[in-house]
């Protein structure tokens, strides 16, 4: 992947050089997280919560030893300066699950960027999806139980 080594000097190009690293990223790329967040920057989804760039390097690091051909699909963005939210697919298949079929799961990053001598960063990173409907429910022994609670949930 080519990284864009332009300064990003508006919250604009910040949010495109990001939307960019992240629709190409591969497994050499997450040493480059730098370019792109700020070094106190603070990551949340619904398994992780850590700040600094060394701490988000070791969760996507992980995704790529975890996870077979993890990719984002960065399907609508809205920016309101500062402000970013993004949705987004990720594919990714396990083998040891569902034989290993490609997965799916549909979520958002909301991003605050932040400019730091004329260049625009993410200084926070967090995702929103549902892990219960997007990932629970397609294990064999949880998911039948995930079901089952919801179905008891909406009787």
């Amino acid at each position: 992947m080519s990284l864009h080594h332009t300064r990003p000097d508006t919250p604009e190009a910040a949010l495109q050089s990001v939307v960019h690293f992240f629709e190409h990223l591969q497994p050499s790329d997450v040493a480059h997280l730098a370019h792109f967040y700020t070094a106190d920057a603070q990551f949340k989804d619904p398994f992780n919560e850590v700040k600094g760039i060394s701490a988000i390097e070791l969760i996507f690091g992980h995704m790529f030893e975890a996870l077979e051909a993890p990719r984002f699909v960065i399907t609508q963005q809205v920016q309101n300066g500062a402000q970013c939210f993004v949705t987004w697919d990720f594919f990714f298949s396990v083998p040891r699950m569902d034989k290993g079929a490609m997965q799916t799961i549909r979520g958002a990053t909301h991003f605050v960027l932040r400019e730091e001598a004329g260049v625009w960063r993410v200084a926070v990173h967090r995702d929103y999806w549902d892990a219960a409907e997007e990932l629970y429910e397609k294990l064999p022994v949880v998911g039948s139980l995930m079901r089952w609670l919801k179905k008891r949930a909406n009787s």
